[in-house]
């Protein structure tokens, strides 16, 4: 059992009083009536643009792999930078892999995926690092307000888009990666990856881990250290992006998800709220499995030892989820 009582010094419960039972019973917010219409027209939009694909090899440190810094356009006219690996013995029936960062932003790409060796595309969210733009924020608080005013122009609509073109530029470069497509992604790429994964059926499977955006209507009244508290200090003089944040809910998408989703969910976390998080994971109705972190965004004596049992338990879960 996590331990109940983390030492630390925010001005806020990072439990938020909830403990297990009570975060499995935590429910979604009512679903727009045309939420899986906006979001199906938002992926034929996406899939509609021409790629425009580039891409060039660079030295890899990893010498098991290739490396390359590719680029491809993505909705609204917004060219998106990503890395892209290619182990140089692959092993066979890989599959491949799309993977999401949180709102860090993004460095570099893994290596360490957690199954056999297989192509991966490693995207940087519109604004970020690689796909840096004059008008979109790189960073957490001011992108997450950004075009919030309306749905279509929201910068979350924008950065659920860019993981379909990562998947659409990997199936390009290494068309073997359509045999078991996965999606892998933490924090803001959890929430993101949620809002992505109900309507692009190249996806066999998915890992969301401690996601973010879950619940947006119990979010806002949540304090916190991470992106939602730019929402929930900007929201008292502008209630109406709350008509808007319903379309980017996750927990609300999670439950449109056909595809088997692992979760990982944390019970103690001051920048993502564990109720979000475990949101998302009680409304998916496909297959689904939780492992419940002790903490996340807080460092732990748990963090090590709970990752190195997390990770045997992904690559068994992917071996068997494998198309």
């Amino acid at each position: 059992m996590p331990e109940p009582n983390l030492r630390h010094d925010f001005p806020f419960d990072p439990t938020y009083g909830y403990d297990l039972d009570q975060l499995r019973s935590v429910g979604i917010p009512p679903e727009p009536a045309d939420f899986p219409s906006f979001w199906q027209l938002t992926y034929e939009h996406s899939r509609q643009v021409d790629l425009n694909l580039t891409s060039r090899e660079i030295p890899c440190p990893h010498e098991d792999y290739q490396l390359f810094e590719v680029a491809f356009d993505s909705l609204d006219g917004v060219r998106i930078g990503a890395w892209l690996t290619r182990p140089r013995v692959p092993s066979p029936s890989c599959g491949g892999w799309v993977v999401g960062h949180g709102y860090g932003g993004r460095s570099g790409p893994e290596y360490e995926l957690p199954g056999p060796a297989a192509p991966a595309i490693f995207p940087c969210a519109r604004g970020f690092d690689l796909s840096r733009h004059p008008e979109i924020p790189g960073e957490a608080s001011a992108h997450v307000l950004h075009g919030i005013a309306h749905r279509e122009t929201y910068s979350h609509r924008g950065s659920t888009a860019d993981l379909w073109g990562a998947a659409s530029a990997l199936l390009a470069l290494c068309p073997e990666a359509k045999s078991n497509l996965r999606y892998y992604g933490g924090s803001f790429g959890g929430g993101i990856g949620a809002l992505a994964l109900p309507w692009d059926d190249r996806f066999r499977s998915g890992f969301l881990d401690i996601p973010s955006f879950g619940n947006h209507p119990l979010r806002v009244q949540l304090p916190c250290v991470g992106s939602g508290e730019a929402v929930r200090q900007y929201l008292p003089q502008h209630p109406k992006i709350m008509d808007v944040l319903a379309y980017f809910d996750a927990a609300i998408a999670a439950r449109q998800i056909k595809i088997p989703i692992f979760v990982a969910a944390a019970t103690f976390d001051p920048a993502v709220p564990p109720p979000g998080q475990f949101a998302i994971y009680n409304a998916l109705t496909t297959e689904k499995d939780l492992f419940v972190r002790t903490a996340a965004h807080f460092p732990t004596r748990y963090e090590v030892t709970e990752n190195r049992t997390l990770r045997p338990l992904l690559a068994q879960w992917f071996a068997r989820h494998a198309a």
